[in-house]
């Protein structure tokens, strides 16, 4: 049977505060990495709510997404046959669940500095995490209404 190719459509969290942005800590294949709060749109689910579901599930707060930070298309050298579109959104922090349960491989939430997440980069899940910080630091944003989303179920 041909192997029918799709991209995985993920989003990402840029969370902001204090000049500081907020990562999860997690488990991967490739051992334990850093990433933005991030993950899969599920069947049925707008980019933005993706968003902010991730969000809560990764670091236990609440996340509104209020503007696209940028759209980036990376494949991982070491699985070719992969391709993810990331959807980078920057927004407001919500409040905090003290008792919620983290992801399933999630190790816990941390704030860096930009310059903390720069000289980590060879523990980053991806090159997006750091270029998706730079583009937030350059003031890349884009109104929501640039995403049309249809037929919610």
């Amino acid at each position: 049977m041909e192997r029918i190719w799709k991209p995985n459509a993920t989003v990402a969290a840029i969370i902001e505060r204090d000049g500081k942005f907020l990562l999860v800590e997690e488990e991967t294949d490739d051992g334990i990495r850093y990433n933005q709060p991030a993950g899969h749109l599920d069947d049925g689910e707008s980019l933005p709510a993706a968003c902010a579901r991730e969000a809560l599930e990764e670091t236990a707060c609440h996340f509104t997404p209020t503007e696209l930070v940028g759209i980036y298309q990376w494949g991982p050298p070491s699985k070719p046959e992969l391709t993810y579109l990331r959807f980078a959104f920057s927004g407001d922090l919500g409040a905090f669940e003290a008792d919620r349960q983290l992801d399933t491989g999630i190790i816990r939430a941390v704030w860096q500095t930009p310059a903390e997440i720069e000289a980590g980069q060879d523990r980053h899940r991806s090159p997006l995490v750091w270029q998706c910080v730079q583009d937030y630091l350059a003031g890349r944003r884009y109104p929501l209404d640039l995403i049309r989303y249809y037929g919610e179920k």
